[in-house]
Formats: structure tokens, sequence, C-alpha cells
């Protein structure tokens, strides 16, 4: 079932309505199907303010994850309509006496600035870099900033997003925190300034939640839907990421972060790779060629050396996709781990080129799974009933093994695996 633009489908008393831009695809059960429904109920709005050069991370992590969670998520820059691209950045630690930028994946609006109605949404979120220095010089930008703080309704900012607040005069009182650098003018603005301690850095005032950088996610995006009137479930899971060099960079960070927020214990490991350490990811992008671009991600930080896990303590396992998969299937160590998950029945999701390793693992057989394209040779030589993937947004749950297409699809990738884990948002 491939929903496209806004869509009404009926199943006997039961409607779905699916808002403009949102788009997945979800094949389970009607009794499944009938499930998600319920759990969206009318689910809140959330509005999101995007620009040109915002952070990467900060735009799309909880963009994807507060859809994954039940959430209507509305992303629009001013002059721009739905289906424009905000070109993002990824920010550095560099040795200098700044971060260092470099170009970020594209940013697909979903829908148009000029036809919003401010008032239907719920909650705003602000994502950093420099996108907030222009945008606040956008009369039309500070007046939603304005509204929202009026209302009282919950204002989510971080890194660099507090300068719209500024410019709508908002803060005079206001306890928070940002990106080092806000300082000085936030406390112009009549702010109660908070020195972030590191780049994770969050504080809570009332409605507003700040934060330092998307280091900080896991706590920023918590505190954000506890205050949409948010309540988790079966958040007491524990999480493994299989990791690998130039995996992608969304289908780790989003994922991963995605479940801290809900309060998910999550660890990621590399065979090659000790605690403390970090992997190299790839920013893979579909620019209109015949296949994806690639250029250099963040670094991802392992929490956990591969030879110290004690595989059965976790409850379910995470592999990302990109090109890492395709060395890590050699690995004899990777391959036992992936086997003790799937021979035990555990929660397994798989991501974009993820499924070679599954492959490789000998697990698919008798499995319906879908992946990213070029990856069908693998699924089909290992036996599994290859889904073709019409739509990058495809995913699909095969008992407990979760399969999916690329990072387009995260909102439904990440809501099928909560359902088998049996993690549930309810606001």
């Amino acid at each position: 079932m491939y929903i496209f633009g806004r869509t009404r489908i009926e199943f006997g008393h039961c409607t779905l309505v699916v808002s403009e831009g949102l788009a997945f695809a979800h094949h389970i059960d009607l009794r499944g199907l009938l499930s998600l429904m319920a759990n969206l109920g009318c689910p809140k709005k959330i509005l999101m303010l995007c620009g040109d050069y915002m952070e990467d991370l900060e735009a799309i992590v909880p963009f994807q994850a507060l859809q994954a969670y039940g959430l209507s998520v509305d992303a629009v820059c001013p002059d721009k309509k739905c289906g424009d691209i905000c070109r993002t950045v990824l920010y550095r630690v560099s040795p200098h006496q700044t971060f260092s930028e470099d170009r970020g994946h594209n940013f697909t609006l979903n829908a148009t600035f000029d036809k919003i109605d401010v008032c239907s949404y719920d909650g705003l979120v602000i994502p950093g870099a420099r996108a907030p220095e222009y945008l606040a010089t956008y009369e039309s930008v500070v007046e939603i900033a304005k509204h929202f703080a009026r209302t009282g309704k919950p204002i989510a900012s971080i890194c660099h997003g507090s300068l719209i607040l500024a410019a709508g005069g908002v803060l005079k009182g206001r306890t928070l925190t940002a990106f080092p650098t806000l300082g000085p003018v936030l406390v112009t603005a009549g702010a109660n300034w908070v020195q972030p301690e590191t780049m994770a850095s969050c504080f809570v005032d009332g409605n507003l939640i700040t934060g330092a950088s998307y280091e900080g996610h896991a706590e920023y995006i918590g505190h954000f839907i506890k205050a949409l009137g948010g309540t988790v479930t079966g958040f007491n899971k524990r999480i493994l990421f299989l990791c690998g060099d130039y995996m992608e960079d969304y289908e780790i960070y989003v994922p991963f972060q995605s479940f801290q927020a809900l309060g998910c214990h999550v660890d990621s490991i590399s065979s090659k790779i000790k605690k403390g350490d970090r992997c190299y990811t790839a920013i893979h992008e579909f620019e209109g060629d015949q296949n994806f671009s690639e250029k250099n991600g963040h670094e991802f930080k392992i929490t956990a050396t591969f030879e110290d896990i004690d595989a059965s303590s976790y409850d379910g396992l995470v592999i990302p996709g990109g090109r890492g998969p395709e060395y890590m299937a050699l690995d004899q160590d990777v391959i036992k781990l992936v086997k003790y998950f799937m021979d035990a029945r555990k929660p397994v999701a798989s991501i974009s080129y993820g499924q070679q390793i599954l492959a490789a693992a000998d697990v698919l057989k008798g499995k319906k799974c879908t992946a990213y394209p070029a990856a069908k040779l693998h699924v089909v030589l290992a036996g599994a009933t290859w889904l073709e993937p019409h739509s990058m947004h495809r995913c699909f749950t095969d008992g407990n093994l979760v399969t999916g297409v690329a990072w387009p699809g995260h909102p439904q990738f990440i809501a099928q695996f909560m359902e088998v884990l049996g993690v549930k948002v309810c606001f």
C-alpha cells in the first residue's frame, strides 16, 4: 500500500487520513493497520521552521522521530513550498577555535509556509546552525514564534534556533541554553543564560525546551514529548546497534536517538572499533541520478566494546545501511551475533544495505523482505521472498524481522520496530 499526498483510507468504520507530504509504505495485516490507526487517532500537529543551511541532524531526527511516535509534523520554510528542498549542513568538532561545516543531506519540505494555519499546531520545533540567523529577519517567522510563546504551547529550540525567539522578544525572564556562542545575544535579549557544560546540554523552562546541539537529542526530544502530554510504555528495552565505518549517517543517528529519547537503553558496537572511539558515516542522497551520491557524514561514537557485550541482555538489534554492511558481512563475529538474535526470535530491524549482513548470515530463508534495490540480489539468493521497493519509504514486518528500503521511510521503520518491541507512545 503506497500513500502519497492527502489520502483517505477506509476499512469499515475506521478511517485514516494522511496529511500533505506524509508518505509511507506499510505492509501489515488488517488488524495491524487498524492498530496503527487507533494509535494515530487525531494526531497532535507539530510545526518545524526550516531554512537553508540548518543543521542536518537537528532537522531530520525530530522530524522523523516525532512522526514515528504518531505525531503529524509539517516542515516549512518561507519563500518555499511543499516538495522544495532546504540544503543542510553538518557541524564537526575541529582543532580550530570553532567547528567546521560541510554539506549535509537535502531536506524535503512537506508543507507550504504560506498555506499553514499556525493556530492548528500543538508544538513548534526550531533546528539550529546558520538558518535561524536569516530566518530571524522574516517578520512572518518571528510572528510564529510569538504565537507559540503567547499561547504557552511547547517550543523546542536547539543550537542557534533561539535567535528567532530573541528576535520575537519572547525571551525576557526565560531561562535557556543554546550553542555556546549565543550567550551574549540571548542575555541582551533578556534571557537567563545557562552556559552548556557539554554539547549535549539541555534546559527546560515551562513550555520552552532548549538544547546546545544534536548531541543532546535524547533529552531534548524526550522533554518535548512530555511537554506535549506524551507518555511512553515499554521503554525499559535494551537495543543494540551494529555499526561500521561508512554506514549511512541518517540510518544510524535517527533510530539511535529516537529510541534514546523514549528512554530505551541503546548501545552501539563495532567489531573493529572500541568503546569511546568513533565510526565514520556516509551521507547518501538521491539527487536525480541512477544511484545515490555520497559525502562524508557525522562521526558516530561507539558506546560499548564488541567483545564485552552480553547479547542475551538485549531485547533487539538494529542494522543500519550504507556501505558498512558489505564488509561487515565478511566478519564471522558479526555473523554469529546476527544469527543469535534471529535464532532467538528477538526483534531485528535492518534497513537499506543492512540486509546484506542478514543474507550472509543465512537467516532470510522463508522470510518476506525488502531492501535498497541494489541489495535485491543478496536477498533473493539468500532465499527470501523479495518485496519490490516501489517507494524509498517502504517497510515491512515479518514476524520478528522489520526491513526497510532507505532512510526516507524511517517513520514507519521505527514505528514498526517499536510495535515488535512493545514500545508505545500515547498522547
